[in-house]
């Protein structure tokens, strides 16, 4: 469950008004176009967006199906309780 926050989380967060570098990126942007504002760059950001989602989430069910685990100690399956 926490992989999969953590890939919603950074995948999301480069388009996310809220972000800290969002508004510097923004300030870069209005340097080349004078007109340009949030929604342009949310249009500009949103294919990266979703293309590092769709490759954490591969990631992650290859990991799951494959069996691999996550990390020290940290199975990619629920073990049952006996």
């Amino acid at each position: 469950m926490q992989a999969a926050y953590r890939i919603a989380d950074s995948a999301l967060k480069i388009i996310t008004p809220l972000s800290a570098a969002f508004v510097i990126v923004l300030g870069f942007l209005k340097q080349y176009d004078k007109k340009a504002g949030i929604g342009s760059l949310m249009s500009l950001l949103k294919p990266y967006s979703l293309i590092f989602l769709g490759s954490w989430i591969v990631l992650l069910l290859t990991f799951y199906y494959l069996g691999i685990p996550f990390g020290p100690g940290v199975d990619a399956h629920l073990n049952e309780r006996k």
